[in-house]
């Protein structure tokens, strides 16, 4: 008989150019204990030390996406210097300690998506949710602030207002909200939210990867350090894409109007 502890928290998968990164501990609602934060952070790290690997999917099995912290597990394990979850060859997935994967993440969510849950949409690049998913931002209700990039990112993303609504009451909000603030980018019918966070995955990964990373690169920069730290990278990123093998690859793809197979050189 397999028991929780023998279940890896986390389920890595490949699908091509894809990493599946699956939340595996549903008979908790995937609440995130320190173990499932640190192979969490494991997956991260393969994602970006693989030259095949060019987008994480991130999705929960079972019912709900994550429940929040395991606050009884983890709560202990908050030292003077807060809390550290990244274990070696990891990268932490909420990007609050400076690092975080080159590539992007793109994410799956159905039913119930709590605090780190938002904060990992909030540092991910695209997000898709079931229509009966429901969110919360509930640290305020615990004695506790949002510590995975709520504050950094929320505001941005939606808005001081909105942000500050959901942040500062801890109330909960459904599908329809979470598209309407930009948290989520898609809403689709229950069940479908997977298929279609691995059709974009996909659609992603199909582009030229030096490519797609640079412009990642490019967006973060403009969002943490502002636009003109950003347009001083455009000319010099547009040199070194230029003289690459992708870029001739695109190039002979648009005037034989054949699809590009990219190779990320």
């Amino acid at each position: 008989m397999i028991t929780e502890s023998d279940s890896p928290r986390v389920t890595v998968d490949g699908e091509g150019h894809v990493l599946l990164i699956g939340l595996n501990r549903p008979d908790k609602r995937n609440a995130a204990d320190f173990r499932l934060l640190q192979e969490l952070c494991l997956a991260y790290g393969e994602l970006e030390r693989d030259p095949e690997l060019r987008v994480g999917l991130v999705y929960a099995h079972g019912e709900h996406f994550t429940g929040g912290l395991d606050l009884p597990d983890v709560a202990p394990r908050i030292g003077a210097a807060g809390l550290d979850i990244v274990p070696e060859g990891g990268i932490n997935p909420w990007r609050v300690d400076g690092s975080g994967t080159t590539k992007p993440v793109v994410v799956a969510v159905q039913g119930t998506c709590l605090t780190l849950g938002i904060e990992l949409i909030l540092a991910s690049d695209i997000a898709i949710a079931a229509q009966s998913a429901t969110f919360a931002q509930i640290e305020v209700a615990r004695g506790i602030l949002p510590f995975g990039g709520a504050t950094l990112r929320f505001p941005k993303v939606a808005g001081w207002g909105n942000a500050m609504r959901w942040i500062l009451t801890g109330d909960s909000f459904d599908a329809t909200e979470a598209h309407r603030i930009g948290l989520v980018q898609e809403v689709v019918p229950d069940g479908e939210q997977y298929d279609r966070a691995l059709e974009l995955a996909r659609r992603v990964a199909a582009q030229a990867p030096l490519a797609v990373q640079a412009s990642l690169a490019s967006a973060r920069t403009a969002a943490a350090d502002g636009e003109a730290a950003a347009a001083r990278n455009l000319q010099p990123e547009l040199v070194r894409l230029a003289t690459s093998e992708d870029a001739r690859i695109g190039m002979q793809a648009f005037l034989t109007r054949t699809p590009a197979e990219f190779i990320g050189r």
